[in-house]
């Protein structure tokens, strides 16, 4: 399937990037710079900036609340941006859709960005946010039933980081991890993956700009090598969380993450992989609103109430 008409409509009306090195700060104030206002966004019961005070220190994470309830189901939510852009702004409108969808309480964290914090920062304090959440101090209600971790594309790596990481340190709680679009292995050698080839310019990302979009991460001290940098390096994913892997057809990482899920099968792991058709990187943040990929949520709500 081609592009979507719309996607493509939209590629093709954006200006040529600007020459030279990429500038983290300038890039973040353009992403921020057109955002709907508060009250133009979905609705929900209750939207609350909080502080979660961790292991790793104050991180700054946005509770979702859809309904009011005695306790919640709790989904932890990690925005993409290839670790040096995305914010709990950018990003609200896929927890808003994530809350409305599920049911679930969300918690969206604003992890530490690099280059500015040095490698593992931002995965630490994912990794201390869901263990917050979890707690009794955190004021979250948690039920003790449903716990998930989410992220689109970087999220997506930190998502499947922090479920790995909670498997080793014997926290169990983790009941699910969705990961859209994941960033699996940071070794972007285009001869890895033949999405990498086919996919290479005119879908949005492009496989050129992986390595210097990464740069940031990379250069803070995130070894590739590192299963916790790039989780498809683990060489055991028994005994890891049920996975939704969401994958886009025209998404030059669309390989790595749909051999994850193999893997992940293979180590006897729950594991969906769901590719949309016409879709290119980075839709669950920039093309939701279409009706074809807004379903998204929806499948992620079937995924987390399957038995």
């Amino acid at each position: 399937m081609t592009l979507h008409p719309e996607i493509a409509e939209f590629l093709a009306a954006l200006p040529a990037p600007p020459e030279g090195p990429l500038d983290p700060v300038a890039m973040r104030a353009a992403d921020e710079a057109h955002l709907p206002p508060v009250e133009e966004r979905l609705p929900l019961h209750a939207v609350q900036d909080v502080t979660a005070k961790t292991d790793a220190g104050e991180v700054p994470v946005r509770v979702y609340t859809p309904a009011e309830a005695d306790t919640y189901g709790l989904l932890v939510y990690f925005h993409g941006g290839a670790f040096f852009l995305g914010s709990l702004e950018t990003h609200d409108h896929v927890a808003r859709s994530l809350a409305q969808e599920t049911g679930l309480r969300v918690v969206s964290v604003g992890y530490r960005l690099a280059p500015e914090a040095a490698f593992p920062a931002g995965l630490d304090d994912c990794y201390a946010a869901v263990r917050w959440a979890a707690g009794e101090d955190s004021g979250l209600d948690w039920d003790g039933a449903t716990l998930a971790v989410a992220g689109d594309s970087s999220g997506g790596t930190f998502a499947a980081a922090v479920a790995a990481r909670a498997h080793d340190d014997g926290f169990d709680r983790i009941t699910h991890q969705i990961l859209y679009c994941p960033s699996l292995d940071l070794d972007f050698d285009a001869d890895r993956y033949p999405s990498l080839r086919e996919n290479a310019t005119g879908y949005g990302l492009e496989t050129a700009g992986l390595k210097p979009f990464n740069a940031f991460y990379l250069d803070s001290g995130a070894d590739p090598a590192d299963p916790l940098v790039s989780p498809i390096k683990r060489t055991d994913l028994s005994g890891l969380p049920p996975a939704l892997v969401v994958t886009a057809e025209h998404d030059p990482l669309r390989d790595e993450g749909e051999l994850y899920g193999e893997r992940l099968r293979a180590a006897g792991v729950a594991a969906t992989v769901s590719r949309y058709p016409g879709a290119g990187h980075g839709f669950v943040q920039h093309f939701s609103w279409i009706p074809e990929y807004h379903r998204v949520f929806g499948e992620t709500r079937d995924f987390l109430n399957r038995r």
